[in-house]
């Protein structure tokens, strides 16, 4: 999980849509979040452009309009964003933060399996080998 750069609230909450449509196109992820955010249409595009950008989203052209599919898994992105939370808003230890995703419904169980590990992952530090720069 280190590769995934920390997410912004709007890198996350256009994550969300994508996640559930799997693909989509500007308008349509636009369409979803406009009345919670009150962006405009070309904040929405420049938001998901930079997302392209960093790895975070695919781009395909298809029949002439871009799609946009995430590279990022849900669960992998909501870990990003937990240890983001717990580290910087919420200044808490990681452990209570996850808590709070063991009593809800909003996730699968996999799902928490697999964020649980995400997180883990990332709270631990690799160990490189001297002059090798391999994982041990």
């Amino acid at each position: 999980m280190a590769s995934i750069p920390d997410l912004s609230k709007a890198e996350y909450d256009v994550l969300r849509v994508l996640w559930r449509l799997r693909q989509a196109s500007v308008r349509e992820v636009h369409d979803r979040l406009e009345a919670d955010t009150g962006w405009a249409y070309t904040t929405t595009k420049t938001v998901m452009d930079r997302m392209a950008a960093k790895g975070l989203l695919e781009r395909d052209n298809l029949h002439g309009a871009f799609v946009y599919r995430p590279l990022v898994s849900r669960a992998a992105g909501l870990a990003r964003f937990v240890r983001f939370f717990a580290d910087r808003v919420v200044e808490r230890d990681l452990g209570t933060v996850l808590g709070l995703f063991r009593d809800s419904e909003a996730l699968s169980k996999e799902e928490l399996i697999e964020l649980e590990r995400l997180v883990q992952e990332e709270a631990e530090p690799e160990e490189i080998t001297a002059g090798e720069g391999e994982k041990r």
